[in-house]
């Protein structure tokens, strides 16, 4: 349910609504997307102003990328922004430490977890997530705890209307796996919180693509695009992401199988190298657009 104070505000309810029916594509289709951590140096307003010339119309907001622009304007600008250029934010991205398992940055990361769903409901968004970063030991006794902490950052997001999300991410020491993700969230049993998957840390870690049929049908609820640079495993590195179709991933291949699984949403394309990250928002996005296009009209998502 929306906070009353969300209901309260008459612009972000419009927003919210619109949000809310265009989280899905059609049956069979997926959406594309572009997340804000690829086009980083432009900013909040840079980014989304070169890919809204570029055509792009759904976006992942990111929490610096926010802040950034909170620091000489305000929220009702940043939500007045995605409204003037037609964008609809799919989901949005706060990293933090300790959020899923216990561990002595707890307290401080729920705090910041509440302040960012209260800043990205407000931006009329409907998901929000935060990545398994941790790189410390991990004990059998943290894992049995993780449900409790899922449900009790789930709970944190419920308040706001949001869907919380859990990516899971190749180095970390906790939550590294499709298996071990979708195993945390089953068991924590929480009604408004769901999986995702980033091709780049699924494809270039320990899961395997037979990984993929222990998806529900309808259970993912956002995915992160990208393809994988040929080389060594043990070299990979964030430079090893590069835009779908350029790469040695099977991104064909799994796009035909989220689809079985009946996933409909966003395909948000997340880059870090220097020539996407510092380039020009709307040539990059202008690429990525084409190329992503390509692949999915060959998997037939398009």
């Amino acid at each position: 349910m929306l906070s009353r104070r969300t209901l309260l505000l008459t612009p972000l309810a419009a927003t919210v609504a619109r949000a809310a029916a265009a989280q899905n594509a059609p049956a069979g289709r997926m959406l594309l997307a572009m997340h804000q951590n690829t086009s980083s140096a432009a900013g909040y307003r840079g980014s989304l102003e070169g890919w809204a010339r570029a055509g792009i119309r759904y976006v992942e907001l990111g929490a610096p990328q926010l802040a950034d622009f909170l620091r000489t304007d305000t929220l009702p600008a940043a939500r007045r922004l995605l409204e003037d250029l037609d964008m609809t934010p799919v989901s949005a991205a706060v990293v933090l430490q300790d959020l899923w398992l216990p561990g002595p940055e707890r307290a401080e990361s729920l705090e910041a977890w509440r302040r960012a769903c209260d800043q990205f409901a407000e931006l009329g968004l409907q998901r929000i997530y935060s990545p398994s970063v941790t790189n410390r030991p991990v004990t059998a006794d943290d894992f049995a705890a993780t449900p409790e902490c899922i449900r009790e950052a789930g709970d944190i997001a419920q308040e706001y209307g949001l869907t919380t999300m859990i990516e899971f991410t190749r180095a970390s020491t906790h939550l590294a796996t499709l298996t071990s993700s979708l195993a945390v969230i089953r068991a924590a049993a929480h009604p408004g919180v769901r999986p995702m998957i980033d091709f780049f840390h699924f494809w270039s870690g320990l899961s395997k693509f037979e990984d993929l049929d222990l998806l529900e049908p309808g259970e993912l609820a956002h995915a992160h695009f990208q393809d994988l640079l040929e080389g060594p495993r043990e070299l990979i590195d964030n430079d090893s992401r590069i835009i779908p179709g350029d790469g040695i991933a099977p991104v064909v291949r799994i796009l035909q199988k989220l689809a079985e699984k009946e996933f409909t949403g966003a395909l948000s394309v997340e880059l870090f190298r220097a020539d996407y990250v510092e380039g020009d928002p709307f040539t990059v996005a202008t690429e990525i657009r084409g190329k992503c296009e390509a692949v999915m009209q060959q998997a037939g998502v398009l």
